[in-house]
């Protein structure tokens, strides 16, 4: 007779009968799904989602390249099988019994060709197609550029010979007028006055065509280890007795010493021309004294040096649109319009860069960098 269980009220022997019934269910579990895993696809192993994306961010490009690599591979040698055993069966039906050997080939072997294609046939035909693709693509896209730079540059040598043709044009036809008064008065007292002007007429003829010949020509650089402080300095001590007669108040500092590898007398061309503008700039506003500032350092990286040069003078209206940089364009009464292009130019020869803020009535800043010198190991490079 069956004990009765306190806890539950129900026999014992009952109880015992459910945990076996459970224990036998537990272990029939793990059999049912290991054969689902059996009739799984072997392409298909079963994962966590979350697992897969760590995994895949974790996976580099070679590894995952391998890997696909591989599993094409394997798919390749399994489809290999697949076809030897095809044709062992199929080949004697079709000698002996062809329309069986026939109906067997187009329902067993249909699969195995669509696999065929999509492994041989396939890979080589989109690597055909994406290959002319990129190649009309790359042409067109190259055509529109080459179209573009064409017309740029049509463009640019219709604005710089309309140029050239003012700057020269207007001051010899001012000298040929003066020379034709004197001719017509030759003892005239006034002919001095017209030959000093007539020769200053040229003299500025002379200067621009000497600073276009400069400006088109590519100057042979003398690369060296340099010092832009040296530079600098140097540079500075050509305006000592003009920055006394203008009272313009000079601030010069140096964060470092400015190694870099380029051409000194280049690099000092440049900082002539600049000062020298800013000098200008401040006279021609007719207040009298003014600032300048020259200011030396580096970067926070420790990669590039830079320059900079403002004045407080009545500034640059054209600084935003570039212009400024452009031949020919001054805003100077006797300027050639060739100085800022110029120093663009030697700029960008060293690896460099240059950029202008102003804003008119409050100044105008140049700020130039050049790439440092970077000393490894003892070696300059």
């Amino acid at each position: 007779m069956a004990t009765p269980s306190p806890a539950y009220g129900c026999p014992v022997t009952q109880l015992r009968g459910d945990s076996a019934m459970r224990d036998s269910s537990h272990e029939r579990r793990p059999r049912r799904h290991r054969r689902r895993e059996r009739r799984r696809p072997r392409d298909e192993a079963p994962s966590d989602p979350e697992y897969e994306e760590i995994d895949e961010a974790l996976v580099s490009a070679p590894e995952r390249a391998l890997r696909d690599a591989r599993r094409i591979a394997d798919r390749k040698v399994e489809l290999t099988g697949h076809l030897v055993r095809l044709a062992v069966i199929v080949v004697p039906l079709l000698i002996f019994l062809p329309p069986v050997g026939l109906i067997v080939l187009l329902i067993w072997g249909s699969g195995h060709l669509r696999e065929v294609y999509r492994l041989f046939v396939e890979p080589r035909v989109r690597e055909r197609y994406l290959r002319e693709e990129v190649h009309k693509q790359v042409h067109a896209h190259l055509s529109h550029e080459r179209q573009e730079l064409e017309g740029e540059h049509a463009r640019s040598m219709h604005e710089l010979s309309a140029s050239i043709a003012h700057e020269i044009r207007n001051p010899i036809t001012a000298a040929k007028s003066l020379v034709q008064q004197m001719e017509e008065e030759p003892a005239a007292p006034e002919n001095v006055e017209y030959a000093r002007v007539a020769l200053e007429e040229l003299a500025r003829v002379e200067r621009s065509v000497s600073h276009l010949l400069r400006f088109a020509r590519d100057e042979e650089m003398r690369v060296a280890p340099v010092q832009l402080r040296d530079v600098i300095e140097s540079a500075l001590e050509t305006f000592g007795d003009r920055l006394d007669r203008s009272g313009v108040a000079l601030d010069v500092r140096f964060d470092t010493e400015g190694e870099l590898r380029g051409d000194a007398e280049q690099l000092r061309r440049v900082v002539i021309n600049l000062v020298g503008n800013a000098i200008d700039a401040l006279d021609e506003s007719g207040a009298g004294g003014g600032r300048i500032e020259v200011h030396m350092g580096e970067n926070l990286a420790g990669t590039h040096v830079w320059l900079r040069i403002a004045d407080d003078g009545p500034g640059i209206e054209d600084a935003g649109s570039g212009r400024i940089f452009s031949p020919f364009y001054t805003s100077k009464t006797n300027g050639t319009g060739l100085g800022l292009p110029i120093c663009r130019k030697l700029v960008e020869a060293h690896g460099g860069a240059i950029e202008v803020k102003s804003t008119p009535g409050s100044g105008a800043e140049f700020l130039l960098s050049f790439p440092k010198m970077q000393r490894e190991g003892g070696i300059e490079s």
